[in-house]
């Protein structure tokens, strides 16, 4: 029998670390969140025309990689129909926010599986919530797809991404937020069996 069913509504010290992990991770999704809309209003989304998820973990790091990696940005279509009078300093001012936006991705996905795999590792993880934090991991997986998914969209002819898949991204986003903060409250304020009737 779980500790909760012989507490009643006293969340057992276990699922509270849980739950104040989620509500981290929630803080992680809604500066996630707050900085793609700054990256959507100052035009940057379009700045890095690759996903490398590994790689692109380190931005630039000399003239050198700068060079390439504008170069790169100067045969999409949004530099020339929208940006050809650019430069390498005006490029950094926008790179810089898709950077921190695609780098804030990767912390949140390292910040809820590392924890996740300890937590379970210790027995923390009651067996019901396991299967609702492996759904919420993979909406991190499928979020982190939609987000390359839209900004390819961007990437062709149009200088604009899908207002579809930009919804969809945000969505996800908002879905995931929701799902862990569920989560997290049903830990710290258990319903007491019985209290419904």
């Amino acid at each position: 029998m779980h500790d909760r069913d012989l507490a009643g509504a006293v969340s057992p010290p276990g699922d509270c670390g849980v739950a104040v992990w989620l509500l981290v991770c929630c803080a992680l999704v809604f500066a996630m969140v707050v900085v793609g809309g700054v990256t959507r209003l100052t035009h940057s989304g379009l700045s890095i025309v690759e996903w490398q998820p590994i790689v692109g973990t380190l931005p630039p790091l000399n003239e050198s990689a700068w060079q390439e990696t504008f170069s790169k940005y100067q045969q999409t279509p949004e530099f020339r129909k929208v940006n050809p009078d650019m430069n390498l300093a005006g490029f950094k001012r926008i790179f810089w926010w898709e950077y921190f936006h695609r780098l804030l991705g990767r912390l949140i996905g390292a910040v809820f599986l590392l924890p996740l795999l300890w937590f379970a590792a210790r027995g923390k993880i009651p067996r019901a919530l396991t299967w609702r934090l492996a759904a919420v991991f993979a909406l991190g997986a499928l979020q982190g797809a939609m987000g390359w998914y839209m900004v390819q969209s961007g990437l062709v002819d149009d200088p604009r991404v899908s207002q579809y898949r930009l919804t969809a991204h945000l969505g996800i986003a908002l879905l995931i937020y929701a799902a862990m903060l569920w989560i997290a409250l049903d830990l710290l304020f258990p319903r007491t069996p019985g209290a419904d009737a």
